[in-house]
């Protein structure tokens, strides 16, 4: 009996274990999901959940194309022998810290592209009711970029350029920008399987942008002023790049109070409220600011806010 104790409090003496457990009392997640809740890498999670399993504390069940993972039924039952272990760690999974917090935001943001998803998740309850099959919103994106006219666009700060393949099925040419050179690559090779040839690639920094002056008609800055020591400096780089008439398109997030994304993402900034947003477009020379509110869910920590600009 102590044996097989001890090997149990063992097991549950690892901190990724324990937000693991924690994450799945809150939610059934797939491989995928948990590594993007924990920030472990994939391998790291299937190894802590094949420990879990053994130790009978996790169930995997198949659905959809995959193995999905929560706690198992001997260890969720309130009368069971690990009932009272179960019943500690749920207080304790209470307890608000800097890492729980984090943890509880990208599990929301996992939720939300859930939900986005319409394609791979069921909707239960009140929301069965809208589900449509062949409903998504990368088609509604596509669809809407049929009734805009051949232009040039930067989408500056691109990343891995999911937003830059997007732009490029409508517009004449996309310049993407960005200072890694690892996600411009993948971002050139997503493309090139896409067979996208209307993209070019370029190392820079959103502050100093390597584009001509007045060579662009929009320009997309998509969660990057966050990324941005001098935010006013990039929407002015993009207010030079515009020609007279063109407009700038700002995604970003709403001021908020998660600090560690500063020191796991890089952020320089917690957002910004609509009106310093509206006070950055205007101050960089823009006409017509407009910031709106582009999602928000209850309980998500993260708002996006919506902006444009005309030069």
């Amino acid at each position: 009996m102590y044996v097989e104790t001890a090997s149990l409090l063992r097991l549950l003496g690892d901190p990724t274990r324990l937000r693991l457990l924690r994450a799945l009392a809150a939610e059934s997640l797939n491989v995928s999901e948990l590594t993007a809740v924990l920030g472990v890498a994939q391998s790291g999670v299937s190894r802590h959940l094949g420990l879990l399993k053994d130790a009978g504390l996790v169930k995997e069940e198949r659905a959809g194309g995959f193995s999905w993972y929560r706690p198992s039924d001997g260890f969720a039952a309130r009368d069971g022998a690990l009932a009272p272990l179960a019943a500690w760690l749920s207080e304790e999974f209470k307890r608000s810290t800097h890492e729980t917090r984090a943890d509880d935001a990208r599990l929301e943001e996992v939720r939300r592209l859930r939900k986005e998803n319409f394609s791979a998740h069921a909707l239960a309850g009140e929301e069965r009711r809208q589900l449509v099959p062949g409903r998504s919103w990368p088609a509604w994106s596509r669809a809407l970029g049929l009734l805009l006219p051949e232009l040039d666009v930067a989408d500056i700060g691109c990343g891995e350029g999911y937003l830059t393949l997007e732009a490029a099925r409508w517009a004449r040419h996309v310049t993407a920008v960005d200072r890694a050179k690892d996600v411009l690559d993948r971002g050139r090779e997503l493309a090139r399987r896409r067979k996208l040839k209307n993209i070019t690639w370029k190392r820079g920094d959103i502050e100093r942008v390597p584009i001509a002056d007045r060579s662009m008609d929009v320009v997309l800055l998509s969660q990057a002023l966050h990324h941005a020591e001098q935010p006013g400096r990039a929407l002015a780089e993009a207010f030079r790049i515009l020609r007279p008439g063109g407009r700038v398109v700002v995604l970003d997030l709403r001021e908020h109070e998660e600090t560690w994304v500063k020191a796991r993402l890089g952020d320089k900034w917690l957002g910004f409220s609509e009106e310093h947003l509206r006070q950055l477009i205007h101050d960089a020379g823009f006409s017509k600011p407009t910031v709106r509110v582009g999602t928000r869910r209850q309980a998500d920590p993260f708002t996006v806010l919506v902006a444009a600009g005309t030069k």
